[in-house]
This record gives C-alpha cells, sequence and structure tokens, in this order.
C-alpha cells in the first residue's frame, strides 16, 4: 500500500491513556504453551510497583483489551485476514487492483 501511495486508515484512538497503560504493563503475557491475556495478578501487580491506582472497571477494560488483542492476533493469523478497522474499498485502491491483475493476465 505505501508503494503505491494507498493510505492506510488507522482506528480511531480515543482513550490514549488507557492504551498507555496496556502498553506499559503489555498487551498479553506468556502462558504455557503461547501467551495469554493480562492476568488480573499483573495488573494488580503493575499497579503495585508503579503506583497507579485504577479504578475497577479500567482494570477490567484492560483485561478485556489484552483478551481482544490475543484473538484478533490469532485470527489476523490467516494471509487473508483484513485489518479489524478496515475501511471501504477507495476508487484509488480499486484502480491500483486493476492495474496489477491487468499486469499478471495481459
Amino acid at each position: 500500500m505505501k508503494r503505491d501511495k494507498v493510505p492506510v486508515a488507522m482506528p480511531p484512538n480515543p482513550a490514549p491513556a488507557i492504551i498507555a497503560h496496556l502498553m506499559e504493563i503489555g498487551l498479553t503475557e506468556a502462558a504455557g504453551m503461547g501467551l495469554a491475556p493480562l492476568s488480573w495478578a499483573t495488573i494488580d501487580a503493575w499497579q503495585r510497583v508503579t503506583g497507579v491506582v485504577l479504578p475497577a472497571w479500567e482494570c477490567r477494560l484492560l483485561r478485556h483489551l489484552s483478551t481482544e488483542y490475543l484473538v484478533e492476533s490469532r485470527r489476523a493469523e490467516s494471509e487473508n485476514c483484513p485489518p479489524p478497522w478496515r475501511a471501504e474499498v477507495t476508487e484509488r485502491e480499486r484502480e491500483v487492483e486493476q492495474v496489477r491483475l491487468e499486469a499478471v493476465l495481459g
């Protein structure tokens, strides 16, 4: 997309402070044979170590976001998986794909 000058639509971030906490704690954590959502213990430990006291709703939201991140990352293992925020296909994207198809198919 970058090569073809197609803009990448990124989702809005209406809660940058919450996402900053999530990124600092970590999106997921190691578990047995792979990754797992953040545990309550991890969220609690982060609060104690940093001195940041989060309300219960924000702790639940962080755990939920971690779970959703993990679900989406597993879904995204398919090469045909579109980004979760995928906007409607633009005319520019259609044109680029049309040119590519014509180059391949003649």
